[in-house]
């Protein structure tokens, strides 16, 4: 009997409707060979949600994620709507979409394809064999802490962990820690943040539990230095909203692209699967986006949210293939292309790998 998923779609902005249909093409075309039913139910959130409805997270979308068994994501945001007040922007509906459904870890890949190694600015032989796995804090710290305010001389944002939030962040990253290379460098500010203090000292009691992972601190501003200067040393970041968000895009340079890598929210309930990338309105429309993350971003999802290991192997192997081949993609097309493709190009030849038997 077939198995049947339900999946949220959520389009967004920009590119986001282009990208997250090549999505959907590998996904139908897996779907065959592997006895999947996919069942898509397209919400609206961000910019295009603004214009329909006034609101960047219409109630509609709230609810019905919470019926889905997963939710791929594009990309929201244009400076269409910078001018409006925060609390109505499209980032906002993204923020209060996480909150919603308990998405709290954000696990961020960043690997360097062999096929690809001259496209990083960075030297070859210092990028080889790169493969990290960047454990983002996403529904905490300073991004949703109180108080926070703007006033006419002054503004400040307040960065709050609670004990149970730096917990459940930690015991992810040590469980996928377990299942790589039993290594995790945890990274805060703890020489000058108390908040960062206290959560080394509640990843060292997680530590605990898990003797067959080798833990490391590192200062957050040391981690940015050491990416750059050597990144094989990682495994697995482990760190809080706002540095990963900061260290997982600076390690997604190091595959030279950052339409090349994906990401996984998970947590509570439905888990949310989004491209590391922005809407990139200046592209929109003009079919020479790269929908390799959100290509990715599926596999992801048929990983961690759906059990269904097979065919997320089948997703990776057949971008694997498709790069081997020297199919790319315009922001890569100047490295060992055989041809550059356009975005639905592109998402055809990986669809094809991947129903293959």
């Amino acid at each position: 009997m077939s198995k049947k998923y339900t999946i949220g779609v959520i389009k967004g902005d920009g590119i986001g409707p282009e990208i997250v249909d090549e999505a959907i093409k590998v996904l139908d075309a897996v779907a065959v060979v592997e006895d999947i039913i996919f069942d898509y139910k397209e919400m609206l959130m961000g910019g295009v949600a603004i214009d329909e409805t006034g609101v960047p997270l219409p109630d509609e979308t709230i609810s019905g994620v919470k019926l889905c068994d997963a939710v791929l994501f594009g990309a929201i945001g244009g400076s269409k709507w910078d001018s409006l007040e925060r609390h109505l922007r499209p980032e906002s509906g993204l923020l209060a979409l996480r909150k919603e459904m308990g998405t709290f870890a954000n696990l961020r890949p960043a690997i360097v394809y062999d096929e690809l190694i001259n496209a990083s600015t960075l030297k070859p032989e210092v990028l080889s064999g790169v493969d990290i796995m960047v454990v983002r804090e996403l529904t905490g710290g300073i991004y949703f802490g109180q108080p926070r305010e703007q006033l006419k001389d002054r503004a400040y944002n307040t960065m709050v962990y609670t004990r149970e939030e730096v917990l459940r962040i930690a015991k992810v990253a040590f469980e996928i820690a377990m299942k790589r290379g039993k290594r995790i460098c945890s990274v805060d500010k703890a020489n000058v943040l108390e908040v960062s203090q206290f959560w080394r000292d509640i990843v060292e009691e997680v530590a605990s539990d898990y003797p067959e992972v080798e833990l490391s601190h590192m200062y957050v501003d040391n981690v940015a230095m050491q990416l750059i200067r050597d990144p094989r040393q990682f495994d697995v970041i482990l760190t809080g909203n706002i540095f990963g968000d900061i260290l997982s895009d600076a390690a997604s340079m190091l595959s030279g692209s950052i339409g090349l890598l994906p990401s996984a929210s998970t947590g509570k309930g439905v888990g949310l699967f989004e491209p590391i990338h922005g809407s990139a309105p200046d592209i929109a429309g003009q079919g020479i986006a790269n929908p390799i993350a959100t290509i990715s971003s599926a596999a992801m999802m048929l990983k961690y949210a759906l059990g269904e290991e097979s065919a997320a192997g089948r997703i990776d192997n057949a971008i694997k293939q498709t790069l081997a081949e020297g199919y790319r993609t315009g922001d890569i097309g100047a490295y060992d292309a055989r041809e550059v493709c356009a975005t639905d190009e592109i998402g055809s030849i990986i669809a094809d790998y991947a129903s293959r038997e």
